[in-house]
């Protein structure tokens, strides 16, 4: 109003929006491969024997998993940088243990620092005079999990500074992950007063300058002192609380939520929404936190969470234990079954996370972004709908439906287990038992799968599995690798190349290799989806029938339960080696 002047920016689509936003306020880093594989945590896992029964069971299962996440309990009294020497009694022992089998650590960071002596932290802290404080100059007190604590003033150099020298407790023994929670402040019953002093580098703020940024500035500095603590390793990062370029320091997750059918999908539209927000590394707690979640519950929340970037299963307490196992043979076996693909999808998710570090597009992606210009897209009953990456689209269900009315945009759908074809720009009815999630492969697409593995710390074999898609539309993908954990790829060890379709010149070429990193595979199969082998006469072709997801057992001890097998019949592959120079594989 009044002598402002007022100038306004024109989106053609959604994405123009995301990505002016990134530039504003930064990238998201590449995280470390093994975070984004599947995370297990409950509060919490204890003692010693407990975690470690816990990540052999995976294993022992042969279920895929990367990580086991300590809570507040590893903590002596609940004290950050501490161990309970009783249920930990050493803890470089256990991570070593842990290491052999391919499980990394994440612990939990609260910011608050129990008012003790002798408690190292606290003291030191005093020493160096780095807590949040009144007028006066009184350290200012809360009431959280250790009791009464003191909080680090993150908007001063010397704050952060001796955060990353308490963090390095952590990376001395093997950690490489950091769980950053209760940083909203969060404290029993009190909100910070408006009065409290921050330095902010030496020009002094209040709580209503500070407030909304506490949480972005425990994620920086946690994130910096972790990459100079681990000296050259990526470290993974969480947090509840942030603030705008939040997903330069760390993941985001949407904080304690509910087992039941409306907080799983409310939870799918909060990350589409944290996607469009600029926030591409986002999660939930598959299963739920709070209460139990039936069998068909958790197995839909596991299927549907392999489809998101933060890949967690989480529970309380007071709940029953809830990892993939817990909930009965068939639920096992549907989880196994998505963990599992997740893990075979691991090319295509990790250049997806290459692209979201470099535009700021996101991994999980509201259909607005790619429609924006279809007014189906912005009908409540289509609201849960995703794209996953460039070319998977996923429509979530409720546990409780066994057919649901789904709406797939404009150009061909192929169903991801099955192949069935379907027409876009219209609504379709689904099958959808809890052993099969409405997952969709457009056409053109190029998706790159891997061998199975157990963890992202392994190796695939050799052979890369290329599923390409019949389509009209000519369609490119940009094919993305490194060593997973290092900054390498900074100073060009990495490897990458786009790949792309021509269905006019019957065409799939390969660009010349950039970057000094030799790829993991050395030999392709190239499945053709939708393809009559009258078209690829050119080739030499070969049939089988393929699986994503593997057949359940019949556990009815009677026989009268019949279970689908998705599988796709006859479907059409050739084998080649796989060159760095630029070359094509042609069919016409």
């Amino acid at each position: 109003a009044g002598d402002m002047d007022y100038f306004f920016i024109h989106y053609d689509n959604v994405n123009d929006i995301i990505g002016s936003y990134s530039r504003l306020t930064g990238k998201m880093g590449l995280p470390p491969k093994w975070s984004l594989g599947y995370q297990q945590c409950r509060y919490s896992y204890y003692p010693e024997a407990e975690v470690l029964n816990t990540a052999q069971t995976f294993r022992d299962k042969e279920i895929p998993a990367d990580v086991i996440v300590l809570d507040i309990h590893y903590m002596d009294k609940y004290k950050i940088f501490t161990w309970d020497k009783e249920r930990f009694p050493c803890p470089e022992t256990m991570i070593e243990k842990l290491k052999a089998l391919g499980f990394k650590v994440v612990v939990m960071c609260d910011p608050g620092i129990k008012v003790e002596e002798g408690y190292k932290a606290y003291e030191d802290g005093i020493d160096k005079d780095v807590f949040i404080k009144y007028p006066d100059g009184t350290n200012y007190e809360g009431e959280v999990w250790p009791g009464w604590c003191h909080f680090p003033d993150f908007t001063k150099e010397e704050t952060r500074e001796w955060w990353t020298d308490q963090l390095k407790s952590y990376s001395d023994v093997g950690i490489e992950g950091f769980w950053n929670d209760m940083n909203e402040i969060a404290t029993w019953g009190q909100s910070l007063p408006e009065l409290i002093e921050f330095d902010f580098d030496g020009v002094k703020g209040s709580t209503r300058k500070a407030r909304n940024i506490y949480g972005l500035m425990m994620a920086k500095s946690t994130w910096e002192a972790a990459r100079k603590n681990l000296a050259g390793k990526r470290p993974f990062n969480l947090t509840r609380a942030g603030f705008a370029g939040i997903q330069k320091y760390a993941a985001v997750w949407t904080g304690d939520n509910v087992a039941s059918d409306e907080h799983m999908l409310l939870g799918m539209r909060m990350l589409n929404s944290m996607g469009l927000s600029g926030i591409p590394f986002a999660g939930f707690d598959a299963g739920g936190f709070i209460g139990n979640a039936s069998e068909n519950l958790f197995a839909r929340w596991i299927s549907m969470a392999a489809f998101t970037p933060f890949f967690r299963g989480h529970s309380n307490v007071n709940t029953k234990s809830s990892e993939p196992w817990t909930h009965g043979e068939h639920t096992e076996e549907i989880s196994k079954n998505y963990i599992s693909l997740r893990y075979r999808l691991m090319p295509y998710v990790y250049a997806t996370f290459y692209e979201a570090s470099e535009t700021g597009t996101p991994v999980n992606r509201s259909l607005a972004i790619n429609y924006t210009h279809d007014e189906n897209v912005y009908n409540e009953a289509y609201e849960n709908e995703f794209l996953f990456g460039s070319s998977i689209l996923v429509a979530p269900v409720s546990s409780e439906k066994e057919i649901e009315k789904i709406y797939l945009p404009e150009g061909e759908w192929y169903d991801l287990f099955t192949d069935q074809k379907y027409a876009g720009n219209q609504e379709t009815l689904i099958e959808c038992p809890v052993e099969k999630l409405p997952v969709f492969a457009q056409a053109s697409a190029i998706i790159p799968v891997q061998s199975q593995v157990y963890s992202n710390q392994e190796k695939p074999d050799q052979l890369l599995e290329i599923h390409l898609y019949k389509g009209e539309n000519k369609n490119s993908f940009v094919y993305y690798e490194d060593d997973g954990e290092s900054y390498d790829f900074e100073s060009g060890s990495y490897y990458k190349r786009s790949i792309c379709y021509d269905p006019q010149l019957q065409q799939l070429s390969f660009s010349q290799k950039q970057g000094s990193f030799e790829s993991n595979f050395s030999e392709v199969k190239l499945y053709f989806h939708g393809f009559g082998t009258d078209e690829l006469n050119k080739l030499s072709i070969e049939k089988e029938d393929y699986r994503f997801i593997a057949p359940l057992s019949n556990f009815d001890p009677i026989d009268s339960v019949k279970h689908e097998d998705y599988k796709i019949s006859n479907l059409p592959y050739t084998t080649f080696k796989l060159k760095n120079d630029e070359f094509s594989i042609n069919w016409k």
